[in-house]
C-alpha cells in the first residue's frame, strides 16, 4: 500500500480501490494512536476497528473481482445471485 495521502487528493484522483486502501492506512494509524490513549481509546476503538474491518473486506472483494481464476469467488457470487447464503455447509 504505502504511505497515506490526504483523502481529498485520493478522492479526486484515485480509483475506488486506491481510496479504500488509503482509508485503510489512515484507519490503521488511528487505531495505533487509539491503542495508546488510555482515556479516549476504549471509547473510539470499537468504531475504528469496525470501519477498518469493513474497509479491508471491501478491498478484498474488489481485488477478488479482479482475479479471473478465483474459483471460490465465482461460487460465492453465483450463490449470492441465486439468493442463497454465502456460507456453504
Amino acid at each position: 500500500m504505502g504511505r497515506a495521502k490526504k483523502m481529498a487528493t485520493v478522492t479526486s484522483e484515485g480509483s475506488r480501490l486506491e481510496r479504500l486502501e488509503n482509508l485503510a492506512l489512515i484507519l490503521a494509524k488511528q487505531i495505533d494512536i487509539c491503542a495508546k490513549d488510555a482515556v479516549d481509546g476504549p471509547k473510539t476503538m470499537p468504531q475504528l476497528s469496525r470501519q477498518y474491518r469493513e474497509t479491508i473486506k471491501e478491498i478484498e472483494e474488489i481485488k477478488g473481482m479482479e482475479k479471473d481464476d478465483d474459483k471460490i469467488g465465482e461460487i460465492l457470487s453465483a450463490r449470492k445471485a441465486d439468493g442463497k447464503p454465502d456460507t456453504v455447509r
